[in-house]
């Protein structure tokens, strides 16, 4: 991955983390997943764009999955507590916000290195 792939991907997974951030501060169980999906299934549509790729939703849905999975096994504790965590006010939703943040931080570099290595960089 050269310094100016990097640099894209930086810019595009931060931006992405923080908007999964925002949906996962709404205090409904449940909806952060969904935040997350939708979330990580654009990054990985823009991820490929800059290894010269453009993949359809599908495929993206089936990267953003496995990525996920990835990121929930690694951390099944967190995953757990940022949504049960919603049930507690103000701070259960700041809390499942900055999890989400890290989880999908983690999970966009990953694709990141996915992405890189099928595309031969």
């Amino acid at each position: 991955m050269t310094e100016e792939q990097k640099s894209k991907c930086q810019i595009i997974i931060h931006s992405h983390a923080v908007a999964a951030a925002g949906g996962n501060a709404i205090p409904v169980p449940g909806l952060g997943v969904a935040a997350d999906m939708v979330t990580m299934t654009t990054m990985a549509m823009a991820l490929s764009a800059v290894f010269g790729s453009n993949i359809e939703k599908n495929v993206a849905q089936n990267i953003a999955i496995a990525a996920l999975k990835k990121q929930l096994l690694k951390q099944p504790i967190k995953s757990i507590a940022k949504e049960l965590g919603k049930l507690i006010p103000f701070a259960g939703s700041a809390v499942a916000a900055s999890v989400s943040a890290g989880m999908l931080e983690a999970a966009g570099w990953t694709m990141a290195e996915q992405l890189a290595k099928e595309a031969g960089y």
